[in-house]
């Protein structure tokens, strides 16, 4: 279980996850030392996956965010359905849906022909029968899980 003092660590360390632990420590009250072994326990329970970087798509090459509803006739949800669409290096997350599709595809691309190929990637899949395709003319926000607590420790929320 999480308390209020991990939540606040988390939310500080989705805001920058540079931050010396003597930083992180003085948000929640804590030593550095302390704020290092709390954090070591959260990546230990895998509450934290990992820490990366957030890149500009559009700075790389990959601009171009499209999602593509994948239909199947059969469950798509085997391992080999899950390596053949890791494979595909623009599909940046792949989720098994309820509805009319069975997957969807998060895919960024750099321009329209290179959306084409990926399609045409997606539809070499075995089991895929069909797509649709959605082209995101502009991200208006994107959000990462809020974990909680909004605010400092102690504070209302």
């Amino acid at each position: 279980m999480m308390d209020d003092t991990d939540r606040t660590l988390l939310a500080e360390l989705q805001r920058d996850a540079t931050q010396s632990y003597a930083a992180l420590g003085a948000a929640v009250g804590l030593s550095a030392g302390a704020a290092h072994e709390r954090v070591r326990k959260l990546k230990e329970r895998g509450i934290i996956r990992r820490t990366t970087v957030e890149v500009d798509p559009a700075a790389v090459g990959a601009g171009v965010l499209s999602f593509v509803l994948v239909e199947s006739k059969a469950w798509m949800g085997e391992a080999a359905t899950r390596k053949a669409f890791a494979a595909i290096p623009e599909v940046q997350e792949a989720h098994i849906v309820a509805g009319a599709a069975s997957v969807m595809l998060k895919v960024r691309t750099g321009t329209t022909e290179q959306l084409q190929d990926v399609l045409r990637r997606v539809f070499a899949v075995k089991g895929v029968s069909g797509t649709q395709t959605v082209m995101s003319l502009e991200t208006m926000f994107e959000r990462s899980v809020h974990c909680g607590h909004p605010g400092p420790v102690g504070a209302p929320g």
